[in-house]
């Protein structure tokens, strides 16, 4: 019989800087897929990497005043040891500079694109991103970047360009046939309506630029650093062109007539990403993988961000997170390897996987105790305290009684098929939450039960060992149902309960109840997750982290060299003086302003002003809050134009998360009136 396989990757992280708490929620979501993968019996492959070409990285290493082979390698050390720190375990790491095998995908991959005929030479002259790495105007013209929101730089050169255009009809049928391509689904709407709005070729070569993989026959010219990384998800198993492993055989679904002894025909591959990289991969990657005549993975999965405190990370405000001196706090003030699993839980218990999270030091140390140590490192340590002390360490043999039935359906069938559907679909936050309910149902067992009042009569004997083992059989299912989200507790407990190997080897798909063999030893109890004091944690956990945190940019000395205005004159332009500072063209071309159409409003519960829109811009379909509720009915507004401000940063209104702003004009009752226009203009036209 053939082990199913299962390939995961995370993205191949940008390697610029420190990683901070976003490249740690993905990996770290990334290791527990995997770990449940592997204990539901998968021949799992999980790959990680450092992506390390591009204008980007070159223009920081000169910054730096190092070699850009010495920045990247530093920064690639850098994720390699933050993963030891998180536990990440049993993955594959893959880097792009310096590595021979790479050069040879990437440039097999262009090649095959070549001779179908998908690429030519010709004349660029536009605006480009250096900090996404694309190009995204044509014309002199000022524009912004559409993702990043800075200002291009203009460039002029001859590059080679890929026929994108060329797939998207392909591309629409891919997503209609295969739903499960891009997930969620609301994601999958988003880049559907960017492919509908038509795709242009784009150019994937670079003559300026050297920091990159040469062009095979042209070594004028560089790799465009997307078809680079991209190509990294195969050669991290194994793909070196026309030569392939049988890893890669194995993991990567492939062609018709490829079958050899380890061909998997049923490979699952999964790519795991951040929301802001989405249209690169579902909508460059699979028209490169089809120019080279090779199969799509399964399905690509985008996730969101995750906020400090509700606002968004930035080096400039000081306020990006670091998992380095969380983990390293809590281990310290516990006195134990508790750091790591605590982090692993707030954010996949809190954070509903696909949508924006929020990560806050309080809210972390709130679940820690109240979970894992109230919840269940309290539980542990009663359960083997009980079996300890009234069974001499030996877990009992139970007379059959009604007693335990409770616990006993706690775990039955339906109970363990729920958690392991929310695993499958990747919703953390649901299976953690029945795992919980059914360890809040252990306690309030052992509380009516009171085993701790047993009296010596044959039949008080009896209901005690029905009771420990009852409670301790679910112990021993618990732990095997949370040990992909937090490892490192759940295999203490699991020696603690005296069983056999590692519980990683254990398989959660065939997980049932009665596996525990009365008779059983128990070690004594030691603290699973000691309780910890949160106002000292967190002024540690600050402490360690100023440690670390690297300067904030320089700000831009303002003409007035730093002073605040007069008084009187920040006061006339509070009271809304009819003539504000004037700005040049260039602040103007800042501002990203496109026509939209409106697909979707509702207004927002528990609140008379904020609307909820889905607006189609063009380029993709954004989800914004405008307070026009007392104005505008949804029904005046669905299919409505209107004026959207594209590149502001996010922010939540109510806890509903804003990505732009719909431009209004102010009555003088202080109504707003949306900008609307005369003429036929096409969505996602910009306003100059």
């Amino acid at each position: 019989m053939t082990v199913p396989s299962f390939y995961l990757t995370t993205p191949i992280y940008y390697a610029n800087a420190r990683p901070h708490i976003g490249s740690a929620y993905t990996t770290i979501a990334c290791d527990a897929i995997a770990r449940y993968k592997r204990m539901c019996g998968y021949d799992v492959a999980f790959l990680t990497g450092s992506d390390e070409h591009g204008e980007k990285l070159r223009r920081a290493a000169e910054e730096a005043g190092v070699p850009v082979e010495r920045f990247v390698a530093e920064k690639r050390e850098l994720f390699k040891e933050l993963w030891r720190t998180l536990g990440i375990g049993d993955y594959r790491f893959v880097h792009t500079s310096q590595n021979l095998d790479h050069v040879r995908s990437v440039q097999w991959m262009i090649e095959r694109a070549q001779e179908a005929g998908y690429i030519e030479k010709k004349k660029y002259e536009g605006r480009y991103c250096i900090f996404d790495e694309r190009y995204v105007a044509e014309g002199t013209a000022p524009a912004t970047c559409d993702i990043c929101g800075r200002p291009a730089e203009l460039v002029a050169e001859d590059n080679y360009f890929f026929k994108l255009s060329a797939f998207q009809d392909r591309l629409l049928g891919h997503y209609r046939d295969h739903p499960e391509f891009v997930q969620p689904g609301y994601r999958r709407n988003e880049v559907r309506s960017f492919v509908e709005a038509g795709l242009r070729d784009i150019s994937i070569s670079r003559r300026r630029l050297k920091w990159g993989i040469p062009w095979p026959g042209d070594p004028e010219q560089v790799v465009y650093v997307w078809y680079d990384a991209l190509t990294s998800y195969l050669t991290g198993i194994g793909f070196r062109g026309a030569e392939r492993s049988e890893d890669f055989k194995k993991y990567w679904p492939q062609p018709a007539g490829a079958a050899s002894s380890t061909t998997n025909p049923h490979a699952e591959v999964v790519h795991m990403i951040g929301k802001d990289i989405l249209r690169f991969h579902a909508v460059y990657w699979p028209a490169f993988l089809w120019a080279a005549g090779l199969p799509l993975p399964k399905t690509i999965f985008a996730h969101g961000w995750i906020y400090y405190e509700q606002e968004k990370m930035s080096k400039s405000k000081g306020n990006v997170v670091y998992p380095e001196p969380v983990v390293a706090a809590i281990d310290e003030l516990a006195g134990a390897k508790v750091g790591n699993d605590a982090l692993r839980y707030y954010l996949l218990r809190d954070v509903v996987f696909g949508q924006d999270g929020n990560f806050s030091r309080d809210g972390l140390l709130t679940r820690y105790n109240a979970d894992l140590a109230n919840g269940l490192g309290n539980l542990s340590s009663r359960v083997l305290t009980m079996v300890s002390n009234s069974r001499g360490g030996a877990v009992p043999r139970p007379a059959p009684a009604e007693a335990p039935r409770r616990l006993f359906e706690l775990s039955s069938k339906p109970h363990l098929i729920a958690v392991r559907q929310s695993y499958e679909r990747f919703e953390f936050s649901d299976a953690l939450t029945t795992i919980w309910g059914m360890l809040e149902l252990v306690d309030k067992f052992l509380v009516e039960e009171k085993p701790w009042a047993a009296t010596e009569a044959v039949g008080d004997q009896e209901r005690l060992d029905q009771v420990l083992y009852a409670a301790t059989e679910s112990l021993r299912i618990l732990a095997v149902l949370s040990h992909p989200v937090i490892p490192d507790a759940t295999e203490r407990i699991w020696q603690q309960l005296g069983q056999e190997g590692k519980l990683a080897d254990q398989r959660i798909d065939q997980l049932e109840w009665g596996g525990l063999k009365p008779g059983t030893r128990v070690a004594r109890p030691e603290p699973v997750f000691p309780r910890l004091d949160k106002k000292q944690a967190i002024e540690r956990i600050e402490n360690m982290e100023e440690e670390i945190r690297p300067p904030a940019p320089k700000e831009p000395v303002m003409p007035s060299e730093g002073k605040q205005p007069e008084r009187a004159e920040s006061s006339r332009l509070e009271a809304g003086a009819t003539t504000p500072a004037r700005i040049s063209i260039d602040d103007f071309a800042k501002v990203d302003l496109r026509v939209g159409e409106v697909k979707t409003a509702e207004r927002v519960a528990g609140t008379d002003r904020l609307m909820k829109l889905t607006v189609d811009i063009g380029s993709e379909v954004r989800q914004l809050v405008a307070g026009i509720a007392q104005n505008y009915t949804p029904e005046q507004l669905v299919g409505r134009k209107v004026v959207v401000v594209a590149n502001l940063e996010p922010r939540k209104l109510r806890g509903v998360e804003s990505n732009g702003m719909v431009v209004a004009a102010t009555r003088p009752d202080g109504g707003p009136v949306l900008c609307a226009f005369t003429e036929e203009v096409p969505v996602g036209s910009r306003l100059k």
